[in-house]
């Protein structure tokens, strides 16, 4: 928060002035942390979050069907794509959690961070209109969407990515073990370990479930071979 020439607060972040700080201040207070909290606006920014990446795909790829568009939007929205862009923001950082979700490291949790993605979009949206969100949000997803693969190719996961790249040269398929769980009962953290045989390597990827930590733990191995 800063204090403008008139003496009232504003707040900024992500590349948006606020006019109104409890919005923003709203967008990045968890429930865990009291009311308001931010579930709200993350049901509205859902909704414009899927509406802008939706026209840029439509935009960007004008021959593609509508199947390769719903892959590509899901590939885009999907829970860790939104927590990667709350790291980028260091969005973590600026949440307000409360005692519980603090001790478990609720910060980097990505359930929580793109819950925390989608609040703040619908904060932008409420403060300053729907076109001056889009020029906020976007710049946000365009390297991911600059990374994806063709229409045809987009969708497939981690794990399935992972396995065809290896069976495609005769490798021994990956091995996953869970290797930690921690959290409440509702807010359950999965780190999960992925080993290789041939190339020989390991990674490790965390999630709210251990299907989710897998496809995190297997992203980070292709990572590893196309590097």
């Amino acid at each position: 928060m800063e204090v403008r020439p008139d003496g009232r607060l504003h707040g900024a972040f992500a590349g948006h002035l606020f006019r109104d700080p409890a919005l923003l201040a709203q967008a990045l207070t968890h429930r865990s942390a009291g009311s308001p909290h931010n579930e709200r606006l993350e049901f509205l920014g859902d909704a414009l979050v899927n509406q802008f990446v939706a026209e840029a795909l439509y935009v960007r790829w004008p021959k593609a069907n509508e199947g390769a568009l719903t892959r590509a939007r899901a590939e885009l929205v999907r829970e860790s794509a939104l927590a990667g862009i709350a790291r980028t923001l260091a969005l973590g950082e600026r949440l307000v959690l409360g005692p519980g979700e603090m001790k478990t490291g609720g910060h980097r949790r990505d359930s929580i961070l793109a819950d925390a993605v989608e609040a703040l979009v619908a904060a932008i949206h409420l403060d300053a209109g729907f076109d001056t969100c889009r020029e906020v949000v976007m710049p946000w997803f365009a390297p991911l969407i600059e990374a994806l693969p063709a229409p045809d190719k987009v969708g497939k996961d981690a794990k399935t990515r992972l396995q065809e790249w290896l069976q495609a040269r005769g490798h021994p398929l990956p091995q996953y073990a869970l290797l930690a769980e921690s959290g409440d009962d509702h807010a359950r953290v999965f780190r999960v370990g992925c080993n290789l045989e041939q190339p020989s390597l390991s990674s490790e990827g965390e999630g709210s479930s251990r299907r989710a930590a897998e496809q995190q733990a297997a992203e980070a191995a292709l990572r590893i071979i196309e590097s």
